[in-house]
């Protein structure tokens, strides 16, 4: 499994979220309050809208189209709860982010 760099700690703090990409990847880093930073796609399942133009309150991400949310430690599906977030292989090397695309493939859900 290659690791690439998308950012520093400097560029995500606790309780934020950032858009990133790897080739053909659009990912989302999220920083759970108390929690450990997560990678998933940065597409919504629903519409293809980016996540990042939603809302991050430390816990719950939400899609800014339809109000999708998701669960920021895990990915599943809050509302509507079938549907999840593929999640990126994530981890830090120093204050480095690296994350892992190999083998991911983004989720879509029927609306």
């Amino acid at each position: 499994m290659t690791f690439q760099k998308v950012g520093t700690l400097d560029d995500l703090w606790e309780g934020e979220m950032l858009e990133v990409e790897v080739g053909e990847h659009v990912i989302v880093l999220v920083w759970p309050e108390g929690g450990e930073l997560r990678a998933f796609q940065g597409i919504c399942p629903h519409q293809d809208i980016p996540l990042a133009e939603g809302k991050f309150d430390g816990r719950v991400v939400m899609c800014r189209a339809h109000q999708w949310t998701f669960d920021a430690r895990t990915g599943e599906g809050i509302n509507p709860g079938k549907c999840r977030l593929a999640q990126y292989p994530v981890k830090l090397d120093g204050d480095d982010i690296l994350v892992a695309v190999e083998g991911v493939r983004p989720e879509f859900a029927a609306a």
